[in-house]
């Protein structure tokens, strides 16, 4: 058994950047990534604007060192937990208990829809090595064996809370003395199918988005991948690690099958939860990190949720989405990343494009990057479709 589990190092790779410290760098200089699609062909391409990562899937496998004709998914998943690994510099895996617990939403659904393409005009066509790689677990195995993990391997998938979900499955794990190690994050490639379907529900700015701005109109979609490399009290010792997973907690308001009930109570129950995992008071938390998607429903129901906890005094608070964008799956690990770093040096992320506070609520987001901020414990909120919420708590 391991009391604690702690957070050895993490890596991400995003519309901002190709590194957790290119990230940094965009947050600093206030440069979001939305941009006219490049590598997602869609008849949408001019009307909404998405966060592509800078870079073609040819490049990409050179970086992860896999085959280029696999999933996108899988090569950002691969490239992220790479740098996780580096940045732990916990030394050779096979000397460890070591599982991968990774999220995602679309699998290899971007090569599907290239195989659809061909096949649909003709039923000879399309080749069908670009579909055996289709499913959600199918990207995690490939990312398992090319790290050489084989203890325990797992994929989450709870729409947008499928990130967070994986590092309190991962800590789980660790807690109840089953693994030392555990990559836990999430990966999600854009492809038309997530695209088409969020355009459907209404809920994409063909702007850039506004998280918790009375003006917003939506979200805009992103990709990417994040991890984080828990590691058990044993293995902290060995380590310098960035901090430690205090608290963590999943609740669901079953109100709706993509909607957030509008006075949160799934969001209120999660960020309870994790507070009491981690025995700390509302007024212990430094900086929340916002799930902050930008639509109506969620950033009211997630600033009521959190009117209802922390009032009257309010933390610092932001959404790294307004630079992000959504990613879906990946979210929840690559803001996770961002979490457990802010607690390390005390960063506070801007909110980027905020200009009207929202008129139900009492607080306002930050709107400035700052470092050296005296930042004891910190909270990173993701929340789902169908009413799945994960909060998470940092601590040093």
């Amino acid at each position: 058994m391991s009391k604690g589990v702690w957070i050895a190092g993490g890596g991400v790779i995003c519309g901002i950047g190709e590194n957790l410290g290119a990230c940094l760098d965009a947050f600093e200089k206030m440069q979001p990534g939305m941009a006219t699609m490049q590598h997602l062909h869609s008849v949408h391409a001019q009307t909404f604007p998405v966060v592509e990562v800078k870079a073609s899937n040819a490049t990409l496998a050179e970086r992860a060192g896999m085959p280029a004709h696999w999933s996108r998914t899988a090569l950002l998943s691969m490239i992220a937990a790479k740098e996780a690994l580096e940045a732990a510099g916990i030394g050779d895996l096979k000397q460890y208990r070591t599982g991968l617990v990774s999220a995602n939403t679309v699998g290899g659904m971007d090569k599907t829809e290239h195989f659809m393409e061909a096949f649909l005009t003709d039923q000879s066509k399309g080749r069908l090595k670009e579909v055996v790689h289709h499913e959600c677990g199918s990207i995690t195995e490939l990312v398992a064996d090319a790290l050489g993990i084989r203890h325990h391997v797992s994929t989450i998938s709870t729409a947008c809370s499928s990130g967070a979900n994986a590092l309190m499955y991962g800590a789980r794990m660790i807690r109840n003395g089953m693994l030392d190690v555990v990559i836990a994050g999430g990966t999600d490639a854009l492809t038309r199918f997530t695209l088409n379907g969020f355009n459907t529900l209404m809920i994409l700015d063909q702007q850039k988005c506004r998280p918790f701005d009375d003006t917003r109109t939506g979200l805009n979609l992103g990709e990417g991948a994040g991890y984080v490399v828990l590691v058990s009290d044993a293995i902290a010792e060995k380590v310098k690690p960035w901090c430690k997973l205090s608290g963590f907690a999943n609740a669901n308001d079953a109100y709706h099958q993509t909607a957030s009930s509008p006075e949160g109570i799934g969001n209120y129950k999660a960020m309870q939860g994790a507070l009491q995992m981690a025995a700390l008071e509302p007024a212990d938390i430094d900086y929340i990190n916002l799930h902050g998607t930008g639509t109506q429903n969620n950033d009211s129901s997630e600033g009521l949720a959190i009117e209802r906890l922390f009032a009257p005094a309010f933390p610092p608070l932001s959404s790294t989405k307004s630079f992000t964008g959504h990613t879906l799956g990946a979210s929840g690990g690559i803001e996770a990343v961002f979490a457990a770093l802010a607690v390390k040096e005390g960063i506070i992320y801007p909110n980027a494009q905020f200009t009207t506070q929202m008129k139900e609520l009492p607080f306002k987001p930050a709107t400035t990057f700052s470092r050296g901020n005296a930042l004891t414990h910190v909270m990173s909120n993701s929340f789902g479709f169908g009413g799945n919420c994960s909060s998470l708590v940092f601590s040093k």
